[in-house]
């Protein structure tokens, strides 16, 4: 039963708003597909997935800040009551939290609307571990269910996979997803198509990757203004020669006694490389204009890029304690030993309340290589997926209800909805309005993790020494990717 509310606003709705020519749940006036389309067309899609979704000749109807839209007798769609889940390894019981800002007020006052509207209910919710969901994917697309669940999915070989064996939905076949708008920007839909055919999708801001955290006591102990770091990055000056010029003013035996005892940094190196390649244009797996992969190991960015980051290692990497744990970097930075590590925005709340860092830090985009004009963000987004399993109604039911709970909230459509989780977790501003925001906007897609077999570490990072230049281990390793693309590429 609706509320009063909904009631209320319906009536409006019907008396007063001007209707719009809509295709079932897209904000244009033509299809994107043929949301009737059996999976005998598609082999895609399995073979249980024949009936035909709603061919709903629909249209919008403006009431207030809330637009309804109604089926081609001039009701609001009418999804059955089910219950949409969906299901990731992070977001808990699916219980909210009380509203910390005006924007969440709103938000769950649109998901409340919403629901009631369309006769549905829809929540973020743990069922799957970050290790398992995979498996526990490929296991329910394989046997199915009586659930209405929208899958989170990391991307990597086992991605990859899924894909290529028919497990997940064709979402190019339902006409719900305008992919021009651009809460589609991440690009995950473009990553995962194939022959026109689109399987992962991702409706809500891209994630913000790797960057340069730094210890703002200890640029202050070196007499460094932490803000200068900021306005470097704001002219344009935070480049790699910025950066090691900083790192050669911090790092200091402050004792003189022989022993370096504040060094410039404390890094992962799985974490440091990477990071300098993209800064630099490079990559190590690309796509051509014909949709194939080719090993962009060995083109001058990347080689480039390689070597800078392991002279930098060599010059201003803390050494670590013979005995230490492989993620020493965390606690050596946490307790202030090293000025700058390079990692992910999520650290940050990590920093905040798992370790209890209690020095102030800053964060800022990765320096520049000297091929780039401007910083850089990968995009390596968990990618999100509908069952091939479930034949065309019930995908068809599970877009419209997605593309309604990643619509823009009415009267914030042009709010950074992604900034208040991250103004909690960092201890300045300038770390999200300067930083994070440039990482959302200047991002780019990399292909790495969707070659099964391919590891970089192993492949690359770690067999980087002295003895063995990036060319060489480019080399040394080109057979083997060869082999990886060639059954990639097919």
């Amino acid at each position: 039963m609706k509320s009063k509310i909904v009631k209320r606003v319906l009536a409006t709705s019907l008396a007063t708003a001007m209707a719009v020519s809509m295709a079932g749940c897209a904000n244009d006036t033509q299809t994107n597909g043929d949301a009737s389309k059996s999976s005998a067309d598609d082999a895609s899609v399995a073979d249980d997935n024949s009936s035909e979704a709603p061919a709903e000749s629909s249209t919008e109807e403006e009431v207030g800040q809330y637009t309804v839209r109604t089926d081609e007798n001039g009701n609001p769609i009418d999804l059955g009551g089910i219950e949409v889940i969906i299901r990731d390894w992070w977001s808990g019981d699916g219980e909210r939290k009380e509203a910390s800002d005006a924007y969440e007020e709103a938000r769950y006052e649109y998901l409340d609307w919403i629901q009631e509207t369309y006769n549905f209910t829809i929540k973020e919710m743990t069922i799957s571990s970050w290790a398992s969901v995979p498996e526990d994917f490929s296991n329910y697309a394989t046997t199915g269910g009586d659930e209405y669940y929208i899958f989170a999915l990391r991307p990597g070989a086992e991605l990859t996979a899924a894909m290529n064996s028919g497990l997940m939905y064709d979402v190019s076949s339902i006409d719900c997803f305008d992919f021009s708008e651009s809460k589609w920007n991440s690009g995950v839909h473009k990553m995962f198509s194939k022959g026109g055919a689109i399987y992962g999708f991702r409706g809500i801001a891209p994630e913000p990757k790797g960057g340069m955290y730094f210890n703002k006591r200890l640029l202050e102990d070196a007499g460094i203004d932490p803000k200068t770091l900021y306005d470097y990055q704001e002219n344009g000056e935070w480049t790699w020669d910025k950066f090691e010029e900083v790192c050669q003013a911090v790092q200091e035996d402050t004792d003189n006694d022989g022993v370096i005892d504040r060094y410039a940094m404390a890094n992962f190196t799985s974490l440091f490389y990477p990071l300098a390649v993209y800064s630099n244009g490079g990559d190590f797996i690309a796509m051509d204009e014909s949709g194939k992969y080719y090993n962009d190991l060995e083109s001058e960015e990347t080689l480039e890029a390689l070597n800078w980051a392991y002279d930098m290692l060599q010059k201003y990497e803390m050494v670590y304690p013979a005995d230490a744990a492989w993620d020493y970097w965390i606690t050596a930075y946490v307790n202030g030993e090293a000025v700058f590590t390079a990692d992910e925005c999520y650290r940050a709340g990590q920093f905040n309340n798992d370790f209890g860092m209690e020095d102030d830090f800053g964060f800022l985009c990765f320096p520049k290589g000297p091929k780039m004009d401007d910083y850089t963000n990968i995009y390596s987004d968990n990618v999100y997926a509908i069952p091939a399993c479930y034949d065309a109604d019930k995908a068809w039911k599970l877009a419209f209800a997605y593309n309604l709970y990643t619509e823009p909230v009415p009267g914030f459509e042009d709010f950074a909805t992604w900034k208040s989780g991250y103004y909690q977790n960092f201890r300045d501003t300038e770390s999200v309005d300067l930083t994070i925001a440039r990482l959302v906007e200047n991002g780019r897609t990399t292909y790495h993790t969707l070659i099964p077999g391919l590891d970089l570490g192993p492949d690359v990072f770690w067999a980087i020494n002295k003895d063995n230049t990036p060319a060489q281990q480019g080399e040394t390793i080109r057979p083997t990717w060869a082999a990886y693309l060639e059954e990639a590429n097919k």
